[in-house]
């Protein structure tokens, strides 16, 4: 092998392309695709589209670096589409209209298909959305979008319900590790250099990136452009030469987006299934990315009551503490009492005994399975007006339970019509055992 020095490749990466290593590492085939096999995978539904060219409008969504712009390119290549390509935040009606008209003109001269692809598409206005509906539908353009955020969220309804959605994973290790290889050999890319990087090496820039594909290449690049070859020629990207390459890894994670819904959800369901370090994590991504305080107290007096209820009535208190704590001090110190309420709901005896009865009445009363309350429950008012009216009140009466021994006397509390209903039916774990135990004693259970 032939190996330039380091001003050799600058210079001939100079007159060949002035664009990053991840601009030019783009794929422009399929085959060249790397990761999101739940969607590009043989057989399934985008990969069969691109292949019989019968792609319609796509709205791709995805953390950054998981290859968006990249699989629209690939679209285009593909397809044998014309590649156009504006971004939401600069772009406006205008430069939407023109791309349009060159889109109009090749339709009707070649018939050449335009990929309209526009980044960030969450960030037009609803008046940017609704002027590409007429093109769309009648397929001036195909319309590729692409956003980090969850557009069934931040997307124009009208946009969503003619496109279809797909969402993009953060790549997994091994793709990464694909896309920099493929890079360190392409001629295109780094293959004009002697560089040498062990697996292991691979496997933590992987890990520093997060799975963000851009950045690995950005770091490799970086890497490879200030490091002066050994005594053979040869580039050592170790890994401290690696980890220099990061001021700052930074951290994804958007308050009013897919993160915010993933990650919340991850930590309700860590709290109910009862795993108080992975609700640790999800407390810290959390916190690290800004989140308000207040929800999060708000989710976890929800899960207090929801998933733990009377089998710890303790934790609905704590929780709720902690909500008052957290308005009262704030952050950073805020995050102590929300790790102790988090972890004690997760540490807890589970119940949504309560829960699941509330709703069960609720559908009752919604469904209208229901009928007056005994008079002898009514307001005393209620009585006294009966009284008068008929002369003598109905033979039953109400029984005042600190009257009789134990402190409970059997008689119906229900409505007629819902007689022997039962809506809650208390765990035997926790307090609710105790539960179960008096409504066995009181014979209100069998």
């Amino acid at each position: 092998m032939i190996i330039m020095d380091l001003f050799d490749y600058m210079r001939k990466s100079r007159e060949t392309s002035t664009a990053p290593l991840a601009e030019r590492m783009k794929p422009k085939s399929l085959e060249h695709f790397f990761g999101q096999e739940h969607i590009m995978g043989e057989g399934k539904l985008l990969r069969r589209l691109i292949q019989s060219d019968q792609l319609t409008s796509i709205i791709l969504y995805g953390p950054p670096g998981c290859g968006k712009t990249s699989l629209a390119k690939v679209v285009a290549e593909t397809t044998g589409s014309a590649f156009e390509s504006v971004n939401a935040v600069t772009s406006g009606v205008k430069e939407l209209r023109e791309v349009v008209a060159r889109a109009e003109e090749r339709l009707g001269f070649s018939g050449q298909k335009t990929i309209l692809f526009i980044d960030e598409i969450h960030r037009f206005n609803k008046a940017q959305q609704d002027a590409l509906l007429p093109f769309v539908e009648k397929g001036t353009v195909v319309l590729i979008g692409a956003t980090t955020e969850n557009p069934y969220y931040e997307v124009n309804g009208a946009l969503i319900s003619r496109s279809t959605m797909f969402r993009l994973n953060p790549l997994d290790e091994e793709h990464v590790i694909q896309i920099i290889n493929h890079a360190i050999l392409d001629p295109n890319g780094l293959g004009a250099l002697s560089l040498s990087v062990d697996d292991e090496t691979l496997k933590v820039l992987v890990r520093l990136t997060a799975g963000d594909a851009r950045r690995a290449l950005n770091a490799i690049e970086l890497a490879s452009l200030t490091t002066p070859p050994s005594s053979n020629g040869v580039i050592e990207l170790t890994l401290e030469v690696l980890r220099s390459c990061f001021q700052d890894r930074g951290f994804s994670y958007d308050k009013s987006g897919d993160s915010h819904y993933d990650v919340i959800s991850a930590f309700i369901k860590s709290m109910r299934g009862s795993d108080p370090d992975a609700v640790l994590h999800y407390l810290a991504r959390m916190i690290t990315g800004g989140e308000d305080p207040i929800f999060i107290a708000r989710r976890i007096v929800i899960c207090a009551s929801e998933d733990v209820g009377n089998a710890d009535p303790q934790a609905l208190i704590l929780a709720t503490s902690a909500l008052k704590a957290v308005e009262t001090i704030g952050m950073p110190e805020g995050r102590i009492p929300l790790a102790q309420a988090a972890v004690y709901v997760a540490c807890a005896p589970k119940s949504n005994a309560a829960y699941l009865g509330i709703d069960e009445a609720l559908e009752d009363i919604k469904q209208g399975n229901f009928s007056p309350v005994p008079i002898y429950l009514r307001d005393g008012t209620a009585l006294g007006m009966e009284k008068k009216r008929t002369g003598n009140f109905e033979t039953e009466v109400y029984q005042y339970p600190h009257n009789f021994e134990g402190h409970f006397i059997e008689q119906t509390y229900l409505p007629k019509a819902l007689e022997g209903k039962r809506y809650y039916e208390p765990t035997d774990l926790g307090h609710e055992a105790k539960i179960q135990n008096y409504l066995a004693k009181t014979s209100r259970r069998g």
